[in-house]
C-alpha cells in the first residue's frame, strides 16, 4: 500500500512511518524541510509537485500543523490555527483533483475539542463540544475553534470517491525523545511530577502501539467514517497518571504544583498551562463499540512498557 503522511516528521509522525514502513508499505512523507529518502518537498499551503504522491496513492495521514507546545500567544495561535486549516484544505484539493484518489483519507484532529470536565467522559456520540465552559481562560475556547476549523475543511472537501476520518487524538505515548512521554518522564525522574493544582483534571492518552494499530484498523474497516477518538479507554485524574509515571521510573516521591507553579513552568518550558490544566476525558466510543482490542488500555501498564523500552533505547 502506498500511504502518504503530509507533515509526517513530528513525534506522531515519527512512529506511525516507522510502523508502516516496518509492515512493508511504502510511506512518503511530505514536508517543507525534506531531508532524506522517502520525503518530498510542500509548503503545507499550495499545490505543487507533491501533488503527484497524493494521486495513485491509497492513503493519505494528514498530520499538519504547528506544534502545540509553545506559549499560546495571539501569534502562535494563529499559527497553529493557520497551518491546520491551509494544510487540510490542500490536502483535499489535491485529493478533488487526483485522477485516482486515495481510498481514505484520515485527518488529524485532537481529543481537546470536547468540553473541559470531570463528570463524565466524552465519546463521539455523546461527547461535548468545548469553548463555552465557565471558569476558564478565555484563550481555551481558541484551541476548540482550531479543532473545530480543522474538521471542517475535511467536511467541506469536494471528494465523494475518499473515505474520509478525523482522528481525535489524545497525546500518543511513545519513548521517542522529545515526545510529551519524554518531557513527562524527565519531570518524574527530578522528583517534580506531583499533582498540578490538585491533579483532579483528566489525562486522556494512547500508547504508541495502540495508535497504530488503531490507524491500522481503520484503513482496514472501510465502512468507518466521521470523527474516532484515539484514545485509551481508561483517563485517569493527573494525580494518579503522573504516580503510575514515578512508579514505573522507580521515583517514590512528586513534588505539587500550584497552578501558579505551572504557571511559571510552562514558561520555563515555553509551553501553555492549559496542556496541563484542562480536563480530557475522552474515550474511545466508536472503536471499542466495532470490535478495537487494546493492547495497552491502563496507564500503569503503558507506562510500564514505555519506561522498559525507554531505558532499552538509552542502552543501544
Amino acid at each position: 500500500m502506498k500511504i502518504v503522511i503530509p507533515g509526517g516528521t513530528g513525534q506522531v509522525g515519527t512512529v506511525l512511518r516507522r510502523a508502516l514502513t516496518a509492515a512493508g508499505h511504502e510511506v512518503v512523507v511530505l514536508s517543507r524541510r525534506p531531508s532524506g529518502p522517502g520525503e518530498r518537498a510542500w509548503d503545507g499551503r499550495t499545490p505543487g509537485a507533491w501533488t503527484q504522491e497524493v494521486d495513485g496513492s491509497d492513503v493519505v495521514v494528514n498530520l499538519a500543523g504547528r506544534s502545540v507546545s509553545c506559549r499560546y500567544t495571539p501569534a502562535n495561535l494563529k499559527a497553529m490555527m493557520d497551518s491546520r486549516v491551509e494544510s487540510a484544505r490542500v490536502v483535499g484539493e489535491a485529493i478533488a483533483a487526483a485522477a485516482r484518489p486515495p481510498a481514505l483519507w484520515l485527518q488529524m484532529s485532537t481529543a481537546t475539542i470536547y468540553t473541559h470536565r470531570f463528570d463524565a467522559p466524552n465519546d463521539e456520540a455523546t461527547g461535548e463540544i468545548g469553548g463555552s465552559e465557565p471558569g476558564v481562560p478565555g484563550y481555551w475556547s481558541y484551541s476548540v475553534d482550531i479543532a473545530t476549523a480543522w474538521e471542517r475543511e475535511v467536511e467541506k472537501a469536494d471528494t465523494p470517491r475518499t473515505r474520509t476520518v478525523a482522528l481525535r487524538s489524545a497525546m500518543v505515548m511513545s519513548p521517542d525523545r522529545g515526545g510529551v512521554f519524554d518531557v513527562l518522564s524527565r519531570l518524574a525522574r527530578l522528583g517534580l511530577g506531583g499533582p498540578v493544582a490538585g491533579g483532579a483534571q483528566y489525562v486522556s492518552w494512547i500508547h504508541d502501539h495502540d495508535f497504530v494499530r488503531a490507524v491500522e484498523f481503520l484503513i482496514a474497516r472501510e465502512d468507518l467514517t466521521g470523527p474516532v477518538n484515539l484514545a485509551a479507554p481508561a483517563p485517569l485524574p493527573q494525580r494518579g497518571f503522573m504516580r503510575a509515571l514515578r512508579s514505573a521510573w522507580g521515583v517514590p516521591v512528586g513534588l505539587p504544583a500550584t497552578r501558579w507553579m505551572a504557571e511559571a513552568g510552562a514558561f520555563a518550558l515555553r509551553s501553555d498551562t492549559e496542556l496541563l490544566l484542562k480536563s480530557r476525558r475522552v474515550v474511545p466510543g466508536r472503536l471499542l463499540a466495532e470490535g478495537f482490542s487494546f493492547e495497552h488500555p491502563d496507564w500503569p501498564e503503558a507506562a510500564g512498557d514505555l519506561v522498559d523500552r525507554a531505558r532499552r533505547e538509552r542502552r543501544s
